[in-house]
C-alpha cells in the first residue's frame, strides 16, 4: 500500500513540472526508481539516439520470493544489490516516445545464505557477496510534453562467483525523471 502511495505522488509531481521541450529527452540524464528485482534507485545516462548505461541500486531477492534454493542451502531474505547495463535502444512505430532496448552488464549481490550445515548452530547462516552476469530487455514510453518516462523490463541474472551457473530471473518496471 505505501509503495502505491509514494509512486502515485512521485508521479503526479513529476507530471505537474514544468517541461521546455515537447520531444523525448533520451539524449540526456535519468533518475527514478524500479519496482521489481532489483528495486531501487535508477540512474540511466543516454548517449547520442542509440544507447545507454543503466544503474541499478537497491534490494535483491524479493519480488520472487525471499526464499529460495541456492547451492547447499537456501536464501531466506532480502539483500541489495548494485546493476549496471550497457544498453542499445531503438524508436518503435517510427516515434521518439516508445523505444525499445537490450544490453548485457553485471551485478553484485550481498545477501545472508543459510547452508544447511549451520542447521541449529549459534550462527545459522552467512553473509554472501555474488558476482555475475546480467542481460535485459524492455520497452520506455517518454511521455510527451512531460519530462518523464515509463518503463518495463525483464532480464536473466547468471552468477560466476561463488555458484557458477546460479540463475535468475529478472523483471521489472519504473519511473524516470529526464533532465
Amino acid at each position: 500500500m505505501y509503495k502505491s502511495i509514494l509512486i502515485a505522488s512521485i508521479a503526479l509531481t513529476l507530471g505537474l513540472l514544468p517541461v521546455s521541450r515537447a520531444v523525448a529527452q533520451y539524449n540526456n540524464w535519468a533518475v527514478g526508481f524500479r519496482l521489481g528485482e532489483p528495486s531501487g534507485i535508477n540512474v540511466r545516462k543516454y548517449f547520442r539516439d542509440t544507447k545507454a548505461f543503466d544503474l541499478n541500486i537497491g534490494s535483491y531477492g524479493g519480488l520472487y520470493g525471499n526464499s529460495r534454493e541456492y547451492r547447499q542451502g537456501r536464501y531466506r531474505s532480502i539483500g541489495i544489490t548494485l546493476q549496471g547495463h550497457y544498453l542499445w535502444h531503438t524508436r518503435l512505430l517510427g516515434k521518439d516516445t516508445f523505444r525499445a532496448y537490450y544490453g548485457f552488464g553485471g551485478q553484485v549481490n550481498r545477501r545472508r545464505y543459510y547452508p544447511d550445515n549451520l542447521k541449529g548452530q549459534q550462527t545459522e547462516y552467512v553473509t554472501e557477496t555474488s558476482l555475475g552476469g546480467s542481460a535485459v530487455a524492455g520497452l520506455e514510453y517518454f511521455v510527451p510534453d512531460k519530462p518523464f518516462s515509463v518503463f518495463l523490463e525483464t532480464g536473466l541474472y547468471v552468477e560466476v562467483i561463488p555458484a557458477p551457473l546460479f540463475m535468475n530471473l529478472q523483471s521489472g518496471l519504473g519511473l524516470r525523471y529526464n533532465f
